[in-house]
């Protein structure tokens, strides 16, 4: 397959009547004409919703459709479908083969890729600004007249199962993956991405063809397109490709539940691998849906937190407080913070590598000593330096149509509204250290935890010992 052409599996049925245009636009309030670009949004009468951010001078484009579906929308027996779906997307049409697919995005230069996540499935193409009716052209075909031939199917069962077993060497995959199993507990979002293996092998044609008719929906669609794109240009292409998309029986607005509420369950996975030099450990309380008016404040918290790696060789002293009591007590190796959010729920906590397996109890204790220090004394120094590092964080990842593109098309389906990266600015410059120490109290303070772990992790105390941790202060 060409180097161009890519696709990526990431670990965010009425009849369709003619597309009227119903017109909308979200402009940031503190957007100035002329100063920064615009979020155009359109609805077409089918319920697909079109949104753009043009800029002029680009001589490139990103397009792409944003779908609110992915693993959560299957059942045990089907899970694994939408990721397989990902992979069948780029092996034929009813117009295309799949090397006259290939051959036609390597003659535009352009880049076609796809991942699927746990709420979302996502088709997005790269290309020269000439180019975007083309892109969109491909896109729409994928995404309404793929072949799923059947021979293409068995062969592609291979190609997942060596995918699998590429995550499965990935440490931190594997230990997320446990986390979710053990937080969502016999829920939807409790099963991994790529399913289990048995379901890999019996997922037929008629899985893949239900699971598109239930989930690729208009009105659960978003089509994006930033950099070199006009908003009426691409209104226009959506008309002419995508008009024709079904409708769902009970049509629900984007940003908003569809799926069935999930239940956080405080409990814990051990997996004991005595060859492994190191402990791989993941905890976590419930977090925040992407809705939450506390999502920014728990974002700043996990700023507050840090991240620290002592290969990278940074002074512990420019990060966070726990980065220098870890580092110079050679507590662990390194360890992030996270905040992932889902449409109703969400996980907050850390990750962390140790070789220190005798101090196990000791990193532990002290991880969840500072986060019940933030339900107390949260310091305006380390709550500003957060902020900071945060807005550069959301800000500068705003890099280029593809990323744009990526921002406008999450938040919409997730939230409904597009956040200008000025009302963005402004949500976490609100943030003070009374709200951190609020929302400290709400989710940290005596909080159930979620914890997994794998590799020598013989030293890690039981979990009420680590749980009484999360209502103690003792130093």
């Amino acid at each position: 397959m060409s180097a161009r052409f890519l696709v990526n599996g990431a670990r965010s049925a009425a009849l369709a009547r003619p597309a009227l245009v119903k017109p909308t636009m979200a402009r940031s309030l503190a957007t100035t004409v002329g100063r920064s670009p615009i979020t155009q949004t359109t609805t077409l009468s089918n319920g697909l919703t079109v949104a753009t951010e043009s800029h002029p001078s680009a001589q490139t484009a990103t397009v792409g459709a944003w779908i609110d579906a992915g693993s959560r929308a299957e059942t045990d027996k089907t899970n694994g479908t939408a990721h397989f779906l990902e992979h069948m997307a780029f092996k034929g049409t009813g117009k295309r083969s799949q090397h006259s697919l290939e051959v036609e995005v390597e003659n535009m230069g352009a880049h076609l890729n796809a991942y699927t996540s746990r709420e979302q499935t996502v088709y997005y193409a790269k290309s020269f600004r000439k180019d975007v009716g083309k892109s969109v052209d491909i896109i729409s075909d994928i995404l309404q007249n793929s072949k799923l031939e059947s021979g293409a199917i068995e062969r592609e069962r291979d190609v997942i199962l060596r995918e699998q077993e590429e995550v499965d060497k990935q440490t931190e995959e594997v230990v997320f993956d446990h986390l979710h199993s053990i937080a969502f507990q016999g829920q939807a979002l409790g099963r991994t991405i790529l399913g289990p293996k048995e379901n890999i092998l019996s997922i037929k044609r008629d899985d893949l063809a239900a699971y598109i008719q239930k989930n690729y929906t208009a009105d659960r669609m978003v089509l994006v397109g930033t950099g070199g794109v006009e908003h009426d240009e691409l209104v226009k292409l959506a008309e002419k490709h995508f008009s024709s998309l079904p409708v769902s029986s009970n049509p629900i607005p984007l940003g908003q539940q569809s799926s069935t509420p999930t239940k956080f369950v405080g409990s814990e996975v051990r997996i004991r691998d005595d060859t492994q030099p190191t402990c791989n450990l993941a905890m976590a309380v419930e977090g925040v849906s992407w809705r939450s008016p506390d999502y920014f404040a728990m974002l700043v918290l996990q700023s507050i937190m840090g991240n620290w790696d002592r290969s990278l060789g940074s002074s512990p002293l420019l990060s966070s407080r726990l980065s220098h009591i870890i580092s110079s007590n050679n507590l662990a190796n390194s360890f992030m913070h996270f905040s992932t959010s889902y449409s109703d729920t969400g996980l907050w906590g850390i990750y962390l590598v140790t070789e220190n397996l005798n101090n196990l109890d000791d990193v532990c204790h002290f991880v969840l000593r500072e986060w019940q220090r933030m339900s107390t004394a949260p310091t305006e120094g380390e709550v500003e330096r957060a902020k900071s590092q945060l807005k550069a964080s959301l800000l500068l990842g705003l890099d280029g149509s593809t990323a744009i593109a990526e921002d406008i098309g999450r938040q919409l389906v997730t939230a409904g509204k597009r956040f200008s990266p000025q009302e963005i600015e402004t949500a976490i410059e609100a943030v003070t250290p009374n709200e951190i120490q609020r929302v400290a109290q709400k989710y940290l303070w005596d909080a159930d935890l979620a914890i997994a772990a794998t590799g020598r992790v013989e030293g890690l105390l039981s979990y009420d010992r680590i749980r009484a941790d999360m209502s103690s202060m003792v130093f």
